[in-house]
């Protein structure tokens, strides 16, 4: 399936589907970035399967698969379901860039695995996404098809600036590794233990 999209513009957002992962507007951006392709083709792979029996909890997912069939957009959608985490470096280094539309997020732990493995990113404008992906990504307003759109053409259309953010995404996510995480826990608590002697 992967290798069948190996000419098209390959684009990947990895998680299951609930509301605040804010899907239709990435669904909504991709026939605006097919127009601006022209022949180039654009796939979008997902983690998940846009049916509610498919997914965790009770998002109803009937509203995204909606849009998908109202926009046309079976040919340019990949629903891989689960992956199993084992396998999913293998996802990432197979796409051309990693999109993120959530308008609410906690820590996006997929944008850390995607700047490790060398993917552009483009991220809606949330703080917390500025926070963990700082240049390593490019922005749009989490509502705006339109924006979506235009930044992963912007990313898509200059190798300099795809190769630039790759690089800084990786030597960013090297700040989220779990032997810094715990060194920096364990050096907390020596100083705790330390100043109550």
């Amino acid at each position: 399936m992967l290798d069948a999209a190996k000419d098209s513009l390959r684009l990947l957002f990895v998680s299951h589907y609930n509301y605040y992962r804010n899907f239709e507007t990435l669904l909504r951006a991709l026939p605006l970035l097919q127009a601006s392709l022209g022949d180039r083709n654009v796939k979008l792979f997902l983690t998940c399967r846009l049916r509610s029996e498919d997914n965790p909890g009770s998002y109803n997912a009937e509203r995204a698969s909606n849009l998908v069939r109202r926009l046309g957009l079976n040919d340019h959608l990949v629903e891989l379901g689960p992956i199993p985490y084992r396998l999913l470096h293998h996802l990432y280094g197979a796409c051309d860039i990693y999109v993120s539309p959530a308008y609410a997020e906690s820590f996006a732990h997929p944008l850390v695995e995607a700047m490790a493995s060398g993917l552009p990113i483009v991220a809606s404008d949330l703080p917390v996404h500025r926070e963990i992906c700082g240049t390593a990504a490019v922005y749009f307003d989490r509502f705006s098809a339109e924006e979506a759109s235009e930044q992963i053409l912007c990313v898509a259309q200059s190798r300099e600036l795809s190769r630039d953010m790759a690089r800084q995404g990786g030597l960013r996510a090297k700040d989220f590794s779990w032997r810094s995480h715990v060194d920096q826990i364990v050096s907390i608590a020596c100083n705790l233990n330390r100043s109550g002697d």
